[in-house]
């Protein structure tokens, strides 16, 4: 089986020190990405560590495609334990940033301790070097970009980066890379901030060689290049309107199936903005949406259609402007679009301010730096929901996604069980409600199905290939990249969701927290059919306590 290849590097910014690991038989064994991430991180992070303390950790890791030159694979992997959901997270970010660290020659860093200066780290496959830039507390995510360019000739793409909310410990914070591109849900940028990190570089020409069929890859780029795919032209907004239409678009805090201004902030309306094309590293599909408002003068890159619902129609905000400037506020100041929408439209239901936009635009800076009213909402929907006076729209502390699972109710199983909450990136399922695939309707007979979508995605972020590949990318030609068998690929994903809720078992967390705000049918007998499928018991609760049995082909 094809995966990753270099040595673990070890940075403790506390000692200011930096070691290296062998960790073949974790790559071998889990791939890259997502998968060796969450190994390492359940076999190196104490089970009651502090969310804030020297003692948790996180861990930057590429899979085995970053070395090739084929679409849908400029993409990393980020994982460590939640502040937002007291759970391990793994989280995924896009742009330039994977070629950068496979030059480095290193498959996987990991970063512990907690500096007592502000700290730049610099890594190359000639070693690791701490700036200490105490000039740089407050600064935005761009200005950091801006200042190692002057001083080392740095670029974004070779950055990851985290802003005010970061530092200031923000249960929602994201690192950043390329200054627009987020490693957005779960807090991991607050764990950054608490470690006083305020950014790390990567570069190096030491890339590993990876043998990666060479047919399939010119496939794949080449039908990336020449897809007339409405995403190419409009991102994930493309299915803004027919959500709304079909289906939900959560809007003035879930308390309406659809938005009346759908039309003004949707697909075509993000198009007419566009001004110019972008992509990924290596990526020819494109899909990007670089943004720009004359009038206003407004530049962005997005928004997509996560943030076109958290701060559009949860917010009751309909003009497609003021949806830009949140998310340009927000990936300034470093956040999780969805988290810190979702946030904002609470404290707009509980003063009847749904609409008022140049509110939502003063509060971003103010959570970020935790003054005012912006220090409850820097806590997240779970934790203020009772103060504010609102229903608590999440599971596991993760507050919900666009996808609805009133309506795709598979999507709603998928929310309740899924390891970090309610992220609808964790199975994917609603694609097949979306398309018709499955009934939309109902939880029953689709644990299966979901158990099947989570372990593929864990493949997908160990390879790791974009999750908009899946019309390109099937699951033969998995097998082809990976030079694996699916069954065993289905394994590694079902081992790395066991290393996740094991972790998370550890931690106190059981069939209590698989739960969902509203009531659907058959929900209580569907989820222990997905535990019965999972082998764990009817409390959630994985039964073994070693991951370190053979692969089937092994």
């Amino acid at each position: 089986m094809i995966h990753s290849k270099g040595p673990l590097l070890t940075i403790d910014v506390g000692a200011r020190e930096a070691t290296e690991t062998d960790i073949d038989d974790v790559l071998r064994r889990f791939v890259g990405g997502r998968g060796v991430g969450t190994k390492l991180a359940h076999d190196r992070i104490p089970f009651d560590a502090d969310h804030f303390g020297p003692e948790n950790a996180l861990y930057l890791t590429s899979g085995p495609l970053q070395t090739s030159q084929m679409s849908f694979t400029g993409r990393m992997n980020l994982t460590g334990l939640s502040p937002l959901t007291d759970g391990l997270l793994s989280t995924n970010a896009g742009g330039y940033l994977s070629r950068n660290f496979v030059g480095t020659g290193y498959s996987a860093v990991e970063i512990v301790g907690e500096s007592d200066e502000l700290l730049a780290v610099h890594v190359t496959d000639d070693g690791v070097r701490f700036e200490e830039v105490p000039d740089l507390e407050g600064t935005l995510v761009s200005e950091v970009s801006e200042e190692m360019n002057d001083r080392h000739g740095l670029e974004s793409e070779n950055l990851v980066t985290i802003g005010p909310a970061g530092e200031n410990l923000v249960r929602y914070a994201s690192v950043m890379t390329y200054d627009s591109r987020a490693f957005g849900r779960g807090g991991l940028g607050a764990v950054f901030g608490s470690k006083n990190v305020k950014t790390v570089s990567f570069e190096g020409d030491s890339a590993p060689e990876v043998e990666i069929d060479e047919g399939t890859q010119s496939e794949i780029h080449r039908t990336a290049a020449t897809s007339d795919d409405m995403m190419r032209r409009q991102g994930t907004t493309a299915g803004t309107e027919f959500i709304n239409d079909e289906f939900s678009l959560p809007t003035r805090y879930w308390s309406e199936y659809s938005f009346e201004d759908a039309a003004a902030i949707g697909g075509d309306a993000v198009e007419e903005k566009k001004h110019k094309k972008g992509a990924c590293s290596v990526c020819a599909f494109a899909c990007k949406l670089p943004t720009k408002d004359e009038e206003s003068g407004i530049e962005t890159e997005g928004p997509e259609f996560e943030t076109i619902f958290s701060f559009g129609s949860n917010q009751g905000v309909g003009d497609i402007v003021d949806v830009m400037k949140s998310n340009d506020l927000c990936d300034e100041y470093g956040f999780d679009t969805i988290s810190c929408g979702n946030s904002i439209a609470a404290y707009l239901a509980a003063n009847d301010e749904f609409g008022n936009a140049e509110l939502v635009h003063e509060l971003i800076p103010k959570i970020a730096h935790r003054e005012e009213e912006g220090d409850l909402l820097a806590e997240g929907v779970h934790r203020i929901h009772e103060e504010l006076g609102v229903e608590d729209f999440s599971v596991k502390g993760m507050d919900f996604a666009a996808h609805d699972g009133r309506v795709a109710q598979g999507q709603g199983l998928s929310y309740a069980v899924a390891n970090r909450g309610a992220d609808h990136m964790y199975s994917t399922i609603m694609g097949l409600e979306y398309g018709g695939e499955i009934d939309a309707e109902g939880t029953a007979g689709k644990a299966e199905t979901l158990v099947e979508k989570e372990n593929r995605n864990v493949i997908r972020d160990s390879g790791i290939v974009c999750a908009f590949s899946s019309s390109y990318i099937d699951d033969e030609t998995l097998e082809v990249l990976l030079d694996a068998d699916y069954d065993d690929l289905q394994a590694i994903g079902a081992t790395v969701v066991e290393l996740e809720r094991h972790f998370n078992n550890e931690r106190g967390m059981d069939a209590d927290d698989d739960r969902l705000p509203y009531d659907l049918p058959d929900l209580e007998s569907s989820i222990q059919e997905y535990y019965s499928l999972r082998g764990w018991t009817e409390r959630g609760e994985v039964t073994r306590d070693s991951f370190d049995e053979p692969l089937a082909s092994d």
